[in-house]
């Protein structure tokens, strides 16, 4: 226990565990949220009323470009699985923030519920998955979404935002906009399908490595373990290289750019968007600008995967930011297109 406070906190604490980029940070107060209660404490908690607070998950979405955080870093540790009610065809599934977002996948695999096995292996929390409304593989998460709950940063209420409420788009939601940095999300409740017999493998190589894998009848697991092995193959493992997979955002670009690019760029590859606009993969456009194996120093653009930029041991995460915005401005250069960043810059 700590003066002035009811939960514990520890002082100057490297954070470098605690983001998949493995960026060597410290943080001037580390805390564990691993319920509600402790949770309101913390927010409440006088002490910490002019510092700086930033909520982690499982870092796979940051990168510290500063080597310390003069505030406190808490980490969001709320677990459990819990069924709230079911019918004859969906189970409705309560998950704590905390929970690790590809357990779940496994563990919805398990209960056979489909509806989020397309999302295998993607790092990260749970509670962070409906910030930027994570997707893969022709699913969303606001494809089986039902609702979440979340505490006021200000005011420690519980509130119950519904999938209208949270006004999902593509890698988007409410709280990474009007009301970013409000709320910290306690939990999120699934709708997903009992005993499913259709599956979405239409989208990316699903379908042919399900062929290469001799799975003739698509189900649960080997439609999750086509695309692990598709992950595994394209991106890294932050285990043994920092990143933070994809980098940047694949850019929805209007139809009259589209077919300004593909005059001169023939095979650029596309995706249906909105009426008018057309998504084309960011990776491509890196790749075709000359940064797909690039390195400088400690970090770079992976080899197999121009979306993914990586810190090779020791890079700094402004080396990384500094790389970013080179590959930005190239881009534009070449082809018009802006791309945004998926990775939050702290």
């Amino acid at each position: 226990m700590n003066e002035n406070t009811t939960f514990h906190y520890e002082r100057n604490c490297s954070l470098k565990p605690f983001n998949t980029f493995g960026i060597e940070a410290q943080a001037h107060y580390l805390a564990k949220a691993e319920d509600i209660e402790t949770l309101r404490d913390i927010i409440t908690a006088e002490q910490f009323q002019n510092t700086p607070v930033l909520f982690l998950g499982g870092g796979s979405n940051v990168l510290f470009t500063k080597n310390y955080f003069e505030g406190l870093v808490v980490l969001m540790q709320i677990k459990g699985i819990s069924v709230l009610k079911e019918d004859d065809t969906h189970v409705w599934l309560q998950v704590g923030a905390g929970e690790v977002w590809h357990e779940f996948v496994l563990e919805c695999i398990k209960r056979n519920l489909g509806g989020v096995e397309n999302l295998s292996l993607i790092p990260g929390t749970v509670g962070a998955a409906p910030m930027q409304n994570i997707g893969a593989y022709g699913v969303e998460i606001k494809d089986t979404f039902d609702s979440l709950e979340a505490v006021d940063r200000k005011t420690g209420q519980l509130r119950l935002f519904t999938n209208a409420d949270c006004k999902f788009g593509y890698r988007e939601s409410v709280f990474k906009h009007e009301l970013k940095d409000q709320y910290i999300i306690t939990s999120v409740t699934f709708r997903l399908v009992k005993n499913p017999t259709t599956y979405t493998i239409s989208y990316g190589d699903i379908q042919k490595t399900l062929q290469e894998m001799g799975m003739q009848t698509p189900s649960l697991r080997a439609v999750s373990d086509a695309v692990i092995h598709i992950r595994q193959s394209k991106l890294p493992d932050p285990k043994q290289i920092g990143n933070a997979g994809s980098f940047f955002k694949n850019p929805v670009i209007s139809q009259d750019l589209f077919e300004k690019i593909k005059q001169q760029n023939p095979t650029i590859p596309s995706y249906p968007a909105e009426t008018g606009y057309v998504k084309i993969p960011a990776g491509w456009l890196i790749e075709q600008a000359g940064w797909k194996g690039f390195r400088v120093g400690n970090v770079g653009v992976h080899t197999r995967q121009a979306l993914v930029l990586v810190n090779y041991g020791n890079g700094t995460g402004e080396e990384i930011r500094h790389l970013s915005e080179i590959i930005q401005t190239s881009v534009k250069e070449r082809f018009g297109v802006l791309l945004h960043t998926e990775v939050n810059f702290i």
